[in-house]
């Protein structure tokens, strides 16, 4: 696993560095989760609306994204001794900050097509960076957390069709196509038509498929802990008989040895 981070550029704090930046890097954790996670509004917000408030408020959301990791990079190469080491470790974070740099920058009509490609890609590392600091939620005890949270994305998203798909009357049919959207079923019984529904789709998906992956792994954790922690108490129950074997040998050597001298 950590050789997979490193490899994905969120190898974090190298190891035996200074001991306030591990502390610093636990307290910025979640914090930066957040924020990765509201690229996904930007990207809908600067898609699907061309100009007015709404449009703004992404743009202004991409800034925001801009400088808190700009932030969190800086602060974090100050308080590390390994300053070269934790760049290569955590070069996806130079990335998200060239690209959110990138998509804030106004962009001729010519180049608008290699703009938007960087701007998915932009998002795409965004996410997968709150992807992998959300591994410290697979544990048994995540899993309620996990099915709250996919019941709340399916929510917002049967919420976002319902809005904005002229297909789906109710707020049930929406919620239906957020299902099979992002659990990538799809029965085709209903579709999104308009481009920001199929934006919202699009999010869902990565969203949806990525909650699901985390729910079965943290299924298979609960049944793999199980599974080491009646081990662990067979394996305890082993060494106790034997403890007391050995106690019961080392009697029996003792009163043959009474024996002998006497």
């Amino acid at each position: 696993m950590t050789n997979f981070r490193l490899l994905v550029g969120m190898g974090g704090v190298p190891l035996h560095d200074n001991a306030e930046a591990y502390l610093w890097e636990r307290r910025l954790h979640w914090v930066m989760v957040l924020v990765a996670l509201l690229a996904l509004p930007s990207f809908y917000l600067e898609a699907a609306y061309a100009q007015g408030a709404l449009y703004w408020i992404g743009r202004v959301l991409d800034g925001f994204i801009l400088a808190a990791f700009s932030i969190e990079f800086l602060w974090m190469l100050r308080l590390t001794r390994q300053r070269g080491l934790y760049v290569l470790h955590n070069w996806l974070n130079l990335l998200i900050i060239a690209s959110a740099a990138f998509s804030l920058w106004n962009i001729s009509t010519d180049w608008f097509p290699i703009a938007r490609l960087v701007r998915l890609a932009y998002v795409s590392m965004v996410f997968a960076r709150a992807l992998g600091a959300m591994r410290q939620v697979l544990t048994p005890a995540s899993v309620p957390f996990l099915l709250g949270w996919g019941v709340l994305v399916f929510a917002l998203g049967g919420g976002a069709f319902y809005w904005l798909e002229p297909t789906v009357h109710s707020f049930g049919d929406g919620l239906w196509l957020a299902f099979v959207t992002g659990s990538t079923v799809g029965y085709g019984d209903v579709i999104p038509t308009t481009t920001g529904s199929r934006i919202i789709a699009v999010l869902i998906v990565l969203v949806g498929f990525a909650m699901l992956s985390l729910v079965t792994a943290s299924f298979a954790a609960f049944f793999i802990g199980e599974d080491e922690k009646r081990l662990r108490q067979e394996m305890h129950q082993d060494i106790k008989e034997l403890r007391q074997e050995m106690a019961k040998l080392r009697a029996e050597v003792a009163r043959l040895a009474d024996r002998v001298e006497k």
